[in-house]
């Protein structure tokens, strides 16, 4: 891979025509958006005390010898005649767009932009293209107000592209490092899920290994949910991608209701946890909502779900309902122990020597995971053994757990009606509602967290912080009362297998099962199982009274759960 520079031309990259855009479009372009009062004032950054790891201390203190343990940062208002004023020099920067699309990125990349417009006059803001490829091609384009201007509060990744590539290798690493020392940068943004945030530390690491300049600075994005912690609440996207599933999800339930013939099997994006699926749920009142994390607690098999699902559909079928609603996590069959078991012994195979035409391969599983393979159907069984992602996972959003439950629950119906202890009728409609939820106008709150987040990024970089990941916080009051600061990476981190290797990886927040969002969920879904109290939440408002409304879990984790829960009980 070269490492050649290859400025974009503006023309090449932009992409967008303002002059052609909707009313909506061109209202949202335009909207001014609100900052927390700490950034529109002066503040100091102030470091809180030392950290640690979210696991296997020791091994992560071996990986980051120069940022374990750093304490996080917070910016503080403070009178500007008793504030250490940070330098107003220009600034070099670079950002880049790492992983899935996530509602909000363009307006992170905005808030960068305006901070050092703002606060350090003769800055320079640089966009890599196509993700962390195009720090190691040195493919950039430098950002102007008017090349950002038609991206303000607009879904997509596609002022600059993103990609799944990851610097992991010296060749790599050394690739990066031409880029930055070419570039002259002060500072790079990684903006990214967990494994995008792991490798910035990663580089923040090697750059302060060698005593180079560039800082690095994460900021938490994925619409799965699973990227949080105290200090990082929650990740740009959620809100969106939520509401923009659950409108969908409304009408189904009343296209299921008007015809009052079809059971809607809905997967719902979310590789590695049920976010996604229990928000959905607390928003619109499914007929059932399977959380893979209290599958994987219990310990069920998969007949045990398929029996779950098919009990409730006999139960429907005695009050006279032939039709329902089921929402089922992306992430599945990975929650079911036995299948956990199985896909971990299908990983280590097929990262070391893959699979035989004649079969032999199946000799190195244990009997029980070789006879719950052969218990899958065919297909299931091809996207099984598809080649894993470039973080090592089981490519589940290609394997249709959703048609997979349709055939285990027609079959079990079906023998239930031999004995003739169902007489209802089954009609399985299967759904996939992912892509359609990651590039969606972002809502209120994803437009002004995002762009507090873009302006907390600069503001670290420009306070000399590194290895940080930006924190906005104190998110159920207004804008201006949000906290800012920065947490430190090394501290979300532990050690896991990837690859048949150990790896550091920033650990990912599943739902808890003890916590306020799942308790309201379990206390309500008896009800929603028979009576059909579908709720339509209907399009993202972008004024009016629920504008500035903010997803059900991210209010129950702050603890004003009343709110939420009194509108779940109309």
């Amino acid at each position: 891979m070269s490492n050649k520079s290859s400025i974009v031309k503006r023309d090449e990259a932009a992409g967008r025509v303002a002059s052609i855009y909707t009313e909506l479009q061109i209202s949202r372009m335009n909207v001014s958006l609100p900052l927390p009062s700490v950034l529109k004032n002066t503040f100091n950054v102030v470091d809180d005390a030392a950290s640690s790891a979210a696991g296997d201390p020791e091994e992560i203190k071996k990986l980051f010898p120069k940022f374990y343990g750093q304490p996080s940062a917070r910016l503080v208002e403070c009178d500007p005649m008793a504030c250490t004023l940070m330098e107003n020099k220009s600034l070099k920067i670079g950002v880049v767009l790492s992983g899935g699309q996530a509602p909000g990125g363009h307006n992170v990349i905005s808030g960068i932009f305006d901070y050092l417009q703002e606060r350090t006059k003769g800055s320079k803001l640089y966009g890599f293209r196509g993700g962390p490829a195009g720090i190691m091609n040195c493919k950039f384009v430098e950002l102007s107000s008017e090349f950002i201007y038609p991206y303000r509060n607009q879904g997509g990744f596609d002022m600059l592209c993103s990609g799944r590539d990851k610097i992991e290798t010296p060749e790599q690493f050394k690739q990066a490092e031409e880029t930055v020392k070419k570039l002259d940068l002060d500072g790079l943004v990684v903006i990214g899920g967990d494994d995008s945030n792991t490798n910035a530390c990663l580089l923040a690491e090697n750059f302060r290994s060698k005593d180079m300049k560039t800082r690095v600075i994460g900021c938490p994005k994925t619409i799965d949910g699973d990227l949080k912690c105290k200090d990082v609440p929650i990740s740009f996207g959620f809100d969106t991608a939520c509401k923009t599933f659950s409108e969908v999800i409304g009408n189904v339930m009343t296209d299921a209701r008007s015809s009052g013939k079809y059971y809607h099997f809905i997967r719902l994006m979310g590789r590695a946890a049920s976010h996604i699926t229990l928000e959905c749920a607390l928003q619109t009142h499914p007929n059932i909502a399977i959380i893979g994390e209290e599958i994987a607690a219990k310990k069920l098999t998969l007949k045990n779900v398929t029996d779950y699902i098919t009990d409730m559909i006999c139960k429907r079928s005695e009050a006279g309902y032939n039709f329902g609603v089921v929402l089922i996590p992306e992430g599945l069959i990975d929650f079911i122990p036995e299948v956990q078991q199985l896909i971990a012994e299908l990983n280590e195979i097929l990262a070391h020597g893959g699979v035989d035409r004649d079969g032999v391969w199946k000799k190195k599983l244990k009997s029980q995971s070789q006879e719950l393979f052969e218990l899958f159907p065919e297909e299931i069984q091809k996207q099984l053994l598809l080649e894993r992602d470039p973080h090592g996972n089981v490519q589940v959003a290609k394997i249709e757990t959703e048609r997979m439950l349709i055939q285990m629950v027609e079959a079990e119906l079906n023998k239930r009606k031999k004995k003739g202890t169902y007489k209802g009728q089954f009609t399985g409609q299967p759904h996939f509602f992912g892509y359609e939820g990651r590039c969606g106008f972002p809502t209120n709150f994803d437009a002004n967290y995002c762009y507090a987040l873009g302006f907390a990024s600069g503001a670290l970089l420009h306070a000399g912080k590194t290895g940080l990941i930006a924190s906005v916080g104190n998110l159920g009051e207004p804008v201006e009362e949000w906290t800012v600061g920065g947490t430190a990476l090394t501290s979300l981190m532990h050690v896991e297998r990837r690859h048949g290797k150990f790896k550091p990886v920033i650990k990912k927040a599943m739902v808890e099962l003890e916590g306020k969002p799942f308790k309201t969920f379990a206390s309500l879904r008896e009800d929603w199982t028979i009576k059909n109290l579908y709720a339509s939440p209907g399009p993202i408002q972008f004024s009016g009274p629920t504008a500035n409304d903010i997803n059900h879990t991210l209010m129950l984790e702050l603890g004003q759960g009343q709110p939420a829960q009194a509108k779940l009980n109309k």
